[in-house]
């Protein structure tokens, strides 16, 4: 049995190749994700632990801001801990560090050096110890304010030389600096621009504390041991000195933090890479499980002359699950050998975006391999488990007399009960998606809705095939006569088969159409609420929605025809809530003037009353959530470390944070921020035009006085929608991108499906062929039966996709984005691509089924 089995392996594996196709993708997404992300942490490990200071003391926050908005204000402190430091036995050197990213640096053509996606501009003070991670290449050191290195990477990059003088945009206010000098990375380059400037310079130019001012605040302190002395034990000794007023690392916990913050990054990659593995080993299931069962009702007689010479059933399942094991193994290696291909692309599009890697130093570490083969051969094991136990039940005179192996009676029956009951279990799911009022549970239920109707049609499917491809097919017999008729009827033979072909193409499809739904409904929500909030004739605010320098608000208020200015800032909170609970969050803050450019509605209390001093407003429905109402009153902790105690003014209607922070909507008055956390930057500044004066006039004057501001653009209400209509689009194309992977797999189902049809009916082909059918006919005949079975995918994955898209929708409702629509172009556009992927995917079978030898076709056993 198992010469046989490796006989029949090796003698097929020209139709094990589009199955192994599926296996090799998945595998090479998996292991490609894994090499990557490992070696971009062991890199930067090696960094860290080569940079950092054997002890850091930096300001200590007052909570985890996590990835909210940010005030735009750099934590300090006295540069006079440094002198303090020096005094700890156990010293040997002190440095102060001046680094801040809260910065634009534009060259003589007012271009960005730094990138605008991606790794931040770093501006930092300059001095050399032995954990300096870059060295002077070229020039000299900075000697004083006006001077500055920058490092080799950017200077390449945006063509910049010795001499040159470049702009540096910082929150206390522009600044000019002649490049005198270069600096070399010696180690791996993070992708960040870099510009260094003296330390004294960089302590006055750089850092806006309202508390510090010239030389005397620093962003932290490096402190190096004495030899001898661990960084353990000198920690200790410095944090006796500090009494406990910031925070003091070690280097390994240096190092570690960091290590988190890149990590955050890091899991982006590697799990939109595994989400296009799984996409890969959901559809490539269908295709394996498509192609046994094809090779199996092959070898009909075959194994029935096994069974007839003594194999039992085990012997005949274990002998197709062996196959499954070989080609599970070859599509593991292949795809892990592909995976290490993918990763050295991966590394080398780090090196276009500036992160220098070395792929030399490519980690595979023994998880990478396990869990390659873990993933191809687990796959193709249970894709192949149902095709196996099939062919063990075949009695020895069923195979002998050539009878094909097809699902009739009652495993049609189990499969319509099964597709049934998993169908209206799933649309319970989504009516309780629907009813949800919590986010929470509406989204798990969205989930189990998904999961439960897919199955729902790939267990039914079969069932759906004669009755829609009737309809379907109908009208090829009276545009192609006979011909159509029998790519129609073709397609009906074998419904189990063309269901499985078309639910796999279904899968990618209906996942396109249930996103392109939840896109077009966010962008309807988005557009609806800025026509219903905004009233400013314009908006300056940066490309990234960050903060940027007060200098932009002054320009901003000098510009003619300004009539109104209303500034926005963000303000990190903590907030203890009456219920107990405390959530960090982000309030914006506003001048009083908020309501000439703005439309909010309240369900009590007014904008007056949220922007008092001492008060702050919030969202209705955060308030009942948590036991708030108009009078109580909010412990809330600053970033700073200052407490106060705000009184709650307003509740909106909103139901979208928008522009008023994150969690909960809080917003409160400009007054109130600057007496607990002054100073800071702005994140967006709003502005109406004076009585009298054209918008247009205003739009040229406000472009012309902010022309040295790259960073920031101004826009109008129309602008301000494109703006959040190409977020959406961007993480649109990047689903796309994912799911055109499923797609391309189906395909290759498609192709494969019909390749072995043609083996199949060999003979069919050769009799049609004797009786007049001419080579176009046959190609003819093949790629309406493909275009048959794709329209049918798309058809059901159309259906599935609206239905998943609802339930997004509701999900999205209970976030307050509550408009749905359906981009009716991408639905067209799915049904036209799936009549060109069933006529690409029958090119090669139709070619082939066009070439076949009549009289060796007939004569085909």
């Amino acid at each position: 049995m198992l010469k046989a089995t490796l006989r029949s392996f090796f003698a097929h594996k020209g139709r094990m190749l589009l199955s192994a196709l599926a296996v090799v993708l998945s595998v090479a997404f998996v292991s490609g994700s894994l090499i990557f992300s490992d070696t971009v942490s062991r890199t930067f490990d090696r960094l860290f632990a080569s940079t950092a200071a054997d002890v850091a003391v930096s300001p200590k926050e007052a909570f985890d801001q996590g990835r909210g908005f940010g005030s735009g204000l750099v934590p300090t402190l006295p540069a006079s801990v440094a002198g303090d430091v020096a005094k700890v036995p156990g010293v040997q050197d002190v440095h102060l560090d001046v680094e801040v990213e809260n910065l634009t640096v534009t060259d003589a053509e007012n271009e960005p050096i730094g990138r605008t996606t991606g790794p931040p501009t770093i501006a930092s003070n300059w001095y050399v110890s032995d954990r300096s991670p870059v060295e002077l290449s070229e020039g000299r050191e900075p000697a004083g304010a006006g001077e500055a290195l920058l490092d080799k990477d950017t200077a390449d990059r945006k063509n910049v030389e010795i001499g040159d003088t470049l702009n540096v945009l910082a929150q206390p206010g522009t600044f000019e600096v002649e490049v005198v000098g270069i600096a070399k990375f010696t180690t791996t380059n993070p992708g960040a621009a870099v510009i260094y400037l003296e330390t004294a310079a960089a302590q006055r130019q750089l850092l806006d504390d309202p508390e510090l001012k010239g030389t005397e605040a620093a962003t932290s302190v490096s402190v190096d041991a004495a030899p001898g002395v661990s960084d353990a034990e000198l920690k200790k000794r410095v944090k006796g000195v500090l009494d406990g007023k910031y925070t003091v690392q070690t280097a390994d916990e240096q190092a570690k933090s960091a290590a988190e913050e890149l990590g955050t990054f890091l899991d982006i990659i590697k799990y939109v890479m595994l989400g296009f593995a799984g996409i890969a080993v959901l559809v490539g299931i269908f295709l394996i499980v498509n192609t046994f069962s094809m090779l199996i009702a092959q070898r009909t007689r075959e194994l029935g002359l096994m069974r007839a010479l003594g194999a039992d059933r085990r012997q005949v399942r274990r002998s197709v699950l062996t196959e499954a094991l070989l080609l599970g193994l070859v599509g593991s290696t292949l795809g892990l050998l592909s995976g290490i291909g993918l990763a050295a692309g991966l590394i080398e599009t780090m090196g276009l975006l500036g992160m220098n890697l070395d792929a030399a130093e490519m980690v595979v570490s023994w998880v990478t391999p396990v869990f390659a083969y873990a993933v191809g051969v687990g796959v193709t094991f249970v894709a192949a488990y149902l095709p196996a136990r099939r062919a063990a039940r075949v009695s020895p005179m069923a195979a002998l007399a050539d009878l094909e192996i097809t699902e009739v009676g009652r495993p049609m029956r189990v499969r319509a009960a099964l597709g049934s009951v998993l169908g209206v279990v799933g649309a319970a799911s989504f009516v309780l998606c629907a009813t949800a009022d919590q986010t929470r549970d509406s989204a798990v239920y969205l989930v189990g809705g998904v999961v439960l109707t897919m199955l729902a049609v790939v267990a039914a499917g079969p069932l759906l095939v004669r009755p829609v491809i009737r309809v379907l097919g109908g009208w090829f017999p009276r545009f192609f006569g006979s011909v159509g008729a029998l790519s129609q009827r073709n397609a009906l033979r074998n419904p189990r088969r063309t269901g499985a072909t078309a639910v796999a193409l279904m899968v990618g499809l209906a996942l396109v159409g249930g996103m392109s739904v939840a896109a077009a409904s966010m962008t309807k929500s988005f557009d609806e609420e800025i026509d219903r909030t905004l009233g400013a004739d314009f908006l300056v605010q940066s490309d990234n929605f960050g903060p940027f320098p007060r200098e932009v608000t002054e320009r901003v208020h000098e510009a003619d025809g300004v009539g109104l200015v209303v500034r926005q800032r963000f303000a990190p909170l903590r907030v203890t809530l009456p219920d107990g609970e405390k959530t960090s969050t982000s309030a914006g803050a506003f001048d009083k003037e908020l309501d000439q450019v703005s439309r909010l509605e309240y369900a009590e209390g007014s904008t007056s009353a949220a922007l008092a001093p001492g008060h702050v407003g919030l969202q209705r429905q955060f308030a009942r959530d948590h036991g708030i109402r108009v009078g109580s009153t909010l412990p809330v902790e600053f970033s700073n470390g200052r407490k106060a105690e705000l009184t709650v003014g307003a509740l909106t209607k909103q139901e979208t944070s928008g522009g008023f922070g994150a969690a909960g909507g809080f917003f409160l008055g400009m007054e109130t921020l600057e007496d607990y956390q002054p100073g800071g930057q702005e994140a967006v500044v709003f502005v109406n035009a004076e009585s009298g004066t054209d918008v247009d006039t205003l739009r040229s004057s406000l472009e012309s006085g902010l022309e040295g501001f790259p960073q920031v653009k101004v826009r109008d209400q129309a602008d301000f929608k494109e703006l959040i209509r190409e977020q959406i689009i961007v993480l649109l194309y990047l689903v796309f991108a994912l799911l055109g992977l499923a797609i391309v797999i189906a395909v290759l189902g498609v192709v494969n499906t019909l390749a072995l049809s043609v083996v199949e009916r060999t003979r069919e082909i050769g009799m049609l062929r004797a009786i007049g059918l001419s080579r176009r006919q046959t190609r003819r005949m093949i790629r309406l039966e493909s275009v048959v079975i794709a329209v049918f995918g798309a058809l059901l994955g159309l259906v599935l996709g609206l239905a998943w898209g609802a339930g997004v929708h509701e999900v999205l409702a209970l976030e307050g984005m509550r408009a749905f629509a359906i981009d009716w172009t991408v639905q067209l556009a799915v049904v036209i691509g799936s009549v060109l992927v069933g006529l690409l995917a029958a090119l090669l079978p139709a070619l082939r089924a066009s070439r076949l030898n009549v009289l060796a076709a007939i004569a085909h056993e």
